[in-house]
Parts: structure tokens; sequence; C-alpha cells
């Protein structure tokens, strides 16, 4: 799965609703409803941005998530990394050909180049808060 896929879209929403909902405890049904999607990903979604500290979740019928800290502290960079699970440009081609010039050196190559773009990314993301995103939709 490349980083190509809806994951960190779909916790920006969610983090986003949390932000404009502040005092109250959104159910993954109700967060599902606006991303559209089933309440099963938004669940996977929250816990890991519960792991990472961004959200704090209760079970039952009074349950829901909220943010865990203010949308002015939490960085675009900390919910990229709470969801990522490869490079920004996907992965390498695991089985080139050896004897190729081109093949026996590329991932060395494509790993510098897909690190440089983390790291350009990472420090774009870090200077964005939730706040200032989530600000677009008040």
């Amino acid at each position: 799965m490349q980083m190509s896929n809806t994951r960190f879209a779909t916790a920006i929403h969610i983090l986003t609703l949390l932000d404009h909902n502040p005092e109250v405890w959104l159910t993954s049904e109700w967060i599902a409803g606006s991303i559209n999607v089933n309440p099963v990903v938004v669940r996977k979604e929250l816990g890991a941005l519960q792991e990472a500290g961004l959200v704090i979740s209760r079970k039952g019928k009074e349950g829901g998530s909220m943010l865990a800290k203010s949308s002015v502290d939490i960085s675009l960079a900390s919910v990229y990394e709470a969801v990522r699970k490869t490079e920004v440009l996907g992965r390498k081609n695991q089985h080139t050909n050896p004897r190729c010039p081109i093949g026996k050196e590329i991932n060395v190559k494509l790993t510098d180049l897909f690190q440089e773009t983390d790291r350009l990314l990472n420090h774009l993301l870090t200077t964005k808060s939730l706040h200032d995103f989530s600000e677009q939709f008040r």
C-alpha cells in the first residue's frame, strides 16, 4: 500500500471534524458519514491517532472520540507520522536484476531520494498545524 492511499486524507478529515466539535464525543458512525466510508475505516484510523496521542476515545453508549489536545498543538507532521506506513513516494521494487547496471543500484539511489523527499515533506508539515488547516472551514 503506497501513500497514494487515503490514510492521511482520512486522518485529517477526522481530526478536522473533531476540532469543529470540541465539546462532543463524535462516534465513528457519525464521522464515517462525513467521509462517506465504512465506520471500520474510521475506527482503524482513530486507533492510530489515539496511539499517537492525538485523540482520546471512549467506548459504550456515550462513547466517541475527541482531540487529545488543542488543534494548535497538533502539527500535520504528527498526523502524517501517525498514519504513514511507507515513504511518501511508495515502495521500491524488491527484485531488480542484480546483473543490470541500473537494477543493481536503483534501490540505493531511490532510498536516498525517498529519504530526502520525506525530510522535505516532514519539514513542510511541521510548519502547519491542524488548527491552520481546520480554520479554512470556519
